[in-house]
Parts: C-alpha cells; structure tokens; sequence
C-alpha cells in the first residue's frame, strides 16, 4: 500500500475516552459512548481522532503511566469495542490515532516488578539503572516544582532507577534491542487493530541515550526511521505524529533529509511565538518562527494547534516575551505551571471574547500545517482551576443541560464537570450551540469545511507578505497554479492597511474572500485597501471569479 500523504490536508480532533462519553453510566467515558458520538465528529468535518491513552494503567498522570500496552482499560471497555469504534470511523471515513507511549512505563507494570525482584530478569536491562545515587540526580526534571529529581532509589531493587518524568515512570532502557523490538511490536499490533497511525510522547526522550554518565544525551536518529519502515510495511498509510519540542536546527533531524524518519511533528516554535502574537500584537517573532521551522521534507508535515491537553509550554521564548504572555493569559500564579507554562484552556485564556477566539482558530486552520483541534475547542469550553496541575483543562465534555453536562448520567464522574459561572455546561455545550446558527460550533463547523477546500495550506509554499503593521500577518500559499490569502489583525483595534497586488502574484489584483461577500478589488495604483475589524481576518482566493471557474472546469 502506498502512502498517499492524506495528512496534509487533514483536520485532527484530539479527545480523552474517559471524559468524552459515557455510555453505562458508571462515571466514565467509554468506547461505546465515543462510537455513539462519531456522527457529531464527522458533522463537525474532522477527519482524524487522536485518542489520547487508553490502555490499563493506575492512573497516576491521566494514563500515560501505562501498565499493559496490549488491552484496553477496563473502565472504558474492552478490545472488541475498541474494534467495533476503529471499524465505525472507518464506515464515516476517518482515520485513528493513538498515544504511543513508551519512554516510560508505570511502575506497576510487569515489566518493572520483574525487573526489580530478580537481577538475573530479562527484563532487569529493560530499564536504566545506576548502583550509586547519580551525581546530577536532579537534572533534567521536566516538571519543575512538583517532580523533584530523576532518579529514585528503589528499595526491592537496592538500585536507583531513572525517571525522566514523575518517579512512578522508570523509563525504558529504549538502546536496548530488546525494548526497541518490542515497541514495534505494540505499533504492529495496534495497526493491525485499525489505527492509522500514533501520536508518539515524548520522542526526543524516546530517542536520547539515558544513564548516569549521561549529561548531554544524544539523539539515535535510526529508531525513528525504524519505527517508520515497521508501519510502511505494516500498513502503508500510517503515520507518527509527534511530540518533540526542539530547536529548529534539529527539525530536519526529526523528519530525515528524505522524509525517512517522521510524517509529522507538533510545531510549538510557531505556538509559542503565536501566543505572545497575541498577547503583545506584534507578528514579526511569529513571521520569522514560520520561516524558521519552513524548511521540511515533500513528504513531512507540521501540526499546527493551539491548546493541548498539557500547559501551554511558553520555554522557548525569551524571559521578557514570556512575561508578556503571562501578563496577558495567565496572571495568577495558579494559572501557570513548572516556571514556564499556562495550564488554562483557550477561551477563558482569552476572556470568552468572540473576536479573539475566532482569530486564534483562523490562524490554526491557515498556518502552514495540519490543524489539530482539541475537544470541546469548538464550543469554546473552559477550565477547573480547583482541579491539580493540567487535570484543570481535561474535565467532561459539555454536551447539553443535562445533568452532568450530558456526559453521564453517574453523580460521580470520573472529573468533575463544570458547573455555573460562564463556562459551566448550563451555558456552554453542544445541544444550545447546534440550535444557534451564530455559535462558535457552527463557526467551528463552516471553517473546518472551508479548510479542506484550501489544500494549498497544506500542501504549498508559502510566504509571509511584508508590510508596515507588525500587527497584521499576511501569508500567501501557492500549489498548482493556484493562490490562497490569508490576513489577520491581531489588534484589538479597527486597522486599515494597504498591500501591493503584485505582492499576490499573478491574477493578484483581485482577492475573492472564502468566508463572505468582502471581496477585493485592487485600485487603480495597484494597491488593495482593506479595513480590519479588531482582531479581524480574511480568507481569499487570489484571481478574478470567471479565471477560478475556469480553472475549476480544466
């Protein structure tokens, strides 16, 4: 089977099974509530679920301290349903992907218990040990505040084991041959179970050396092209999306110098420079985060989001930047976490403004990339901040009025859902949303179609327009002769601006906007003059209507 990149045009919806539906009434999403809920996805115009983990696990960090990476967590069902909801995706014509999560394991897992009870174990150099206390014990810690170092001394063992994560993750010895062939036996199995592909955790961890002489880990950049040599042959079209926030010398790294290694990475340079965009409205850090990371193989994507189902990582930007962002979306310390993060979810980052959050997701669905939404994203849910560290931007799905926002009929869900003040379920869910066509769903709904008409994003080059406002960022795209636009303003004031046509290209003296009847016509010095509404935007086909639809009958 060949691999016919259908990534690049593709719309991702990550969601949690837990929190998304419960169908037995136990508290609990499940499989069976999520494959009742798959028309609502496909009405929506996603493509692609990522199902964050399901696997058994003590549920320590939101199961990615997994302890059986062959079945499915009892709670929400069993391998026959989680077949039954890959087979029903496919009947509606989308794709799975699934957490792959395997720099760590819990320490619950029998692998573990094994290793640490018996010295002469298979399973003893399946994790990585040291026999005296590491002199650097705690560097490296990535949750700054709450983990306190990476190793930990086990008493069964009387060895320390190494974490790079909370203390109940040893991580895998992943140099091991042992533990490499394994982990492509977990992705063989799961694709053979109907999944198109894996969201990989932690990847530069997954690949680094780890040890206690380690002080700079090196990358081993052949288990990435391993891992994806398993899936071509496997399955053809499946991918690995991934989680690697890197600095942009190394991108090429990642993804090979032929598209060899991975189909696709999270951009968070442009994520993170896109937040202080909008915190500061100055677009000129984002432009030149774009041109950073532009560079990639034909066959290799970027994924473009906004909020994830962890902090919004701010460590890449300069102190005075990230300060910014702070001031602007997370001024309370109990809305930021680990030195360098802000755990809210978008919207009440945002205040619930209507303007900004349409801003955001036009710049998510039109940057270089595949969109990646996150669920409840397209009502506009917001956050917990009663709940610990980032369980405060994971609660329930808001459906209707229900009890419980319609998830579950239990009076003990397994997070509490949101209830009263602006973002409680009694004000923000899907039924309310479906009836009012001005919603931010229906919004939601008609961008999402428009951008799977606009394949340029994902497939063409792109540049960014220069101009004299460093709050308006222009991107052009070309792919086959054919020319998209995109503007936006990212101040909270009315802005008029004037661009050269020719700075469109060919055809570029008239713009024919996607999204409404505000077309432009460039004047008679060749210059197309535009008000922008606060944090307003513009969508346009380049070219004159009767050359589009011609090109349309070639």
């Amino acid at each position: 089977m060949i691999n016919d990149l259908w990534y690049k045009n593709a719309v991702v919806y990550c969601l949690s099974v837990g929190t998304f539906m419960d169908s037995n009434g136990d508290g609990c999403g499940d499989f069976e509530g999520l494959t009742r809920r798959l028309e609502y996805l496909h009405g929506l115009g996603v493509t692609t679920l990522w199902l964050m983990p399901f696997h058994p696990s003590p549920g320590h960090d939101d199961g990615y301290d997994v302890s059986d990476y062959y079945n499915v967590d009892p709670r929400f069902g069993t391998l026959g349903d989680f077949v039954e909801f890959t087979h029903s995706a496919e009947q509606l014509g989308m794709r799975v992907l699934m957490d792959l999560v395997v720099n760590h394991t819990s320490d619950q897992h029998p692998w573990f218990q094994e290793a640490r009870k018996d010295r002469n174990s298979k399973y003893r150099d399946w994790y990585v040990w040291s026999d005296k206390k590491p002199p650097r014990y705690t560097d490296g810690v990535v949750f700054p505040g709450v983990q306190k170092s990476t190793w930990t001394f086990d008493k069964v063992a009387r060895r320390w084991y190494f974490h790079r994560f909370y203390d109940f993750q040893p991580d895998l010895n992943t140099a091991n041959p042992a533990v490499q062939a394994e982990i492509l036996k977990i992705m063989g199995f799961w694709t053979q179970l109907g999944v198109s592909g894996f969201r990989m955790d932690a990847v530069p961890f997954v690949i680094g050396a780890k040890g206690p002489k380690v002080v700079h880990p090196t990358e081993r950049f052949d288990m990435l092209r391993e891992f994806r040599e398993l899936l071509q042959w496997r399955r053809g079209d499946a991918i690995i999306l991934a989680e690697a926030n890197v600095l942009a010398k190394t991108n090429m790294a990642y993804f090979g110098d032929e598209g060899e290694r991975l189909h696709m990475m999270f951009n968070f340079q442009v994520n993170q420079n896109l937040f202080y965009a909008m915190a500061a409205g100055d677009t000129r850090p984002l432009a030149k985060a774009l041109e950073a990371t532009r560079e990639r193989p034909a066959t290799s994507q970027w994924g473009m989001f906004l909020r994830n189902h962890d902090e919004l990582d701010l460590g890449r930007l300069r102190p005075a930047q990230r300060k910014r962002v702070f001031e602007a979306f997370g001024p309370e310390k109990d809305m930021q976490l680990y030195d360098r993060g802000i755990r809210r979810r978008l919207a009440p980052m945002l205040g619930g403004n209507r303007r900004r959050l349409e801003l955001a997701y036009s710049l998510m669905f039109t940057l270089p990339g595949t969109p990646v939404m996150r669920y409840g994203d397209e009502i506009g849910m917001g956050d917990d901040l009663n709940l610990p560290e980032r369980t405060c931007a994971r609660t329930p799905m808001q459906w209707s009025t229900e009890r419980q926002g319609g998830f579950t009929v239990s009076s003990k869900p397994v997070i509490p859902v949101i209830s009263g003040g602006a973002y409680g379920f009694e004000h923000v869910n899907v039924a309310a949303q479906r009836r009012d066509p001005d919603s931010l769903l229906n919004w939601m709904e008609r961008v999402v179609r428009m951008r799977k008409e606009v394949p340029e994003i994902g497939w063409g080059d792109f540049k960014v327009i220069p101009h004299v406002e460093k709050s308006v960022l222009v991107i052009r795209y070309e792919w086959r002769g054919n020319a998209v636009a995109f503007i936006h303003n990212f101040r909270a004031d009315p802005l008029e601006i004037k661009l050269e046509a020719k700075a469109f290209g060919r055809h570029g003296e008239q713009l024919i906007n996607l999204l409404s009847n505000a077309h432009s016509r460039a004047d008679a010095k060749g210059k197309h003059c535009m008000l922008l509404e606060p944090y307003g935007y513009r969508w346009f086909r380049v070219g004159p209507l009767d050359y589009l639809l011609k090109r349309e009958e070639m």
